[in-house]
């Protein structure tokens, strides 16, 4: 896989957020920013992404995906800080 068809598989899941996938093969990381992460904990925050790519990583095609969630305007906050 490479990380547009990732993001593809996240933006199905979750069409309203912004967002941006790197890695290479089998490993990937990913930054998603939406208002549908407002006041989940962060466990909460991973299950609803990993619930999109969770076939690929069962099947071993996505070895290792490391996500990071934000609201918009966490998102605000972090990208000042440069936090990605």
């Amino acid at each position: 896989m490479n990380p547009e068809e990732v993001k593809k598989l996240i933006e199905a899941g979750l069409p309203d957020c912004d967002i941006t996938v790197t890695g290479d093969g089998s490993h990937f990381d990913a930054i998603v920013v939406g208002d549908v992460f407002a006041g989940l904990s962060p466990v909460k925050k991973q299950q609803l992404v990993y619930a999109t790519v969770s076939d690929k990583i069962t099947s071993g095609v996505v070895h290792a995906l490391s996500i990071k969630t934000y609201t918009p305007d966490e998102w605000v906050t972090a990208s000042k800080l440069q936090i990605s």
